[in-house]
């Protein structure tokens, strides 16, 4: 079963996750999935495998060398976003992609004056949407390409490895992915998630982020009657929101910029809300940005009466470079298993998360490499074959090189 075949069939599954769920997985339908992907590797001869009740998959390939060689792992994620429906995808491949337009549907078209990157793609086989879900090559194209690469391991016994480790986690795109992934029990001593995006990409910065909210509590009279005494709490919201910085928000930022982003607001005149995620990716500038939101709050309530602007703040992850960069070897393996098979790294901050940075805090170093997925998240999602197939080519290249280096 080629890399295609299987991204193909596990696609088929809808494995949305739930924000607003109290359980793990957040939805029971990511749990079909695990079962299905346990069902193909006991077929396969992996061992120890376990599934628990969490959807937590792992398993081992073990090494077929008598060195001593360190145990790496590589992981993916069964969900796919709640930003879209991912039920009854319907992927189609365009074969030698020409360049022009794609027509996902009568009323979407997948065009590269939108989207140029697609550009850098002449001539490959690029799987699509109809324009009516996401695809799920976040990440069901990092699953694809490990069990691809197992499975190619297995059939070249004469190419050496040490003990790999496998595993396939829920609830990645809520930001619970690592929150019940049992690091002793996995047992590597590095892993490598395979959730990037274009091909060559490999990270080891993320953002640090934390989840603020802010409560307004206002005063209601009768507006005819009410000089001196309405306290409206939708005005006061509005006036915090102001008092952040305009040129600080997702859309005016890149790179290494951070931001305060209002991801929602409700508001009368009793009370009001307004929620932000705040990034950055330095651990001093994001103490900072906090900071000033409590400034503000401070502010506020000084000229309004006290207690009636308050901040909660819930940390959700910090940047895994204070942890992988002090093992540089990791990503110099990545790099060279990159090079090695033809694929130009792409070493850049990640303008986000992911499993690996809570991982890595958690104990386990844990970079991430390209599965090959463009424009994640909804009905636009696309993925070039070729992409997938190096990133199968370069999870052997990491095991290999480094059986040999030992």
């Amino acid at each position: 079963m080629t890399v295609v075949d299987r991204f193909l069939r596990y696609v088929s599954f809808d494995t949305q996750s739930d924000e607003t769920s109290g359980t793990t997985p957040s939805t029971e339908k990511q749990m079909l999935l695990a079962k299905a992907l346990k069902e193909e590797i006991e077929a396969m001869g992996l061992t120890d495998i376990s599934l628990d009740e969490h959807a937590y998959l792992m398993a081992t390939l073990p090494a077929n060398t008598d060195k001593n060689v360190p145990v790496i792992g590589f992981i993916a994620h069964l969900d796919t976003s709640p930003d879209m429906s991912g039920a009854n995808v319907k992927p189609r491949i365009i074969e030698k992609y020409n360049g022009k337009d794609i027509v996902l549907n009568e009323n979407i078209v997948l065009s590269p004056t939108m989207f140029p990157e697609i550009l850098h793609h002449i001539g490959e086989d690029i799987i699509v949407t109809d324009g009516t879900t996401l695809l799920g090559a976040d990440d069901k194209a990092g699953i694809a390409e490990i069990i691809t690469a197992i499975q190619y391991l297995i059939d070249h016994p004469e190419i050496k490895h040490g003990k790999i480790r496998i595993a396939f986690n829920p609830d990645e795109e809520i930001g619970m992915g690592a929150a019940k992934f049992d690091v002793e029990k996995f047992a590597c001593d590095w892993a490598y998630t395979m959730d990037g995006g274009e091909v060559g990409e490999l990270e080891y910065e993320n953002f640090n982020a934390a989840a603020a909210k802010i409560i307004v509590k206002g005063l209601n009279v009768h507006p005819g009657y009410a000089k001196n005494k309405m306290i409206n709490a939708g005005l006061i919201a509005i006036q915090f929101a102001e008092l952040l910085p305009p040129h600080e928000r997702p859309e005016h930022t890149e790179g290494y910029e951070g931001f305060f982003h209002l991801t929602g607001m409700s508001g009368t005149v009793e009370e009001a809300t307004l929620s932000y995620i705040v990034r950055d990716h330095d651990r001093n500038r994001f103490e900072q940005r906090l900071k000033r939101l409590q400034d503000i709050t401070d502010y506020l309530n000084k000229i309004y009466p006290e207690g009636t602007v308050r901040l909660e703040i819930k940390q959700q992850y910090r940047n895994m470079r204070e942890i992988v960069e002090p093992q540089k070897h990791i990503i110099d393996l990545a790099e060279k298993a990159m090079l090695e098979t033809g694929v130009t790294p792409i070493v850049r901050p990640i303008r986000g998360g992911t499993d690996g940075a809570q991982l890595s805090f958690k104990g386990l170093p844990c970079p991430n490499i390209f599965a090959g997925g463009l424009n994640f998240h909804g009905r636009y999602e696309w993925i070039p074959i070729q992409s997938m197939e190096k990133a199968v080519l370069v999870i052997v290249k990491i095991v290999e090189i480094q059986a040999l280096s030992n």
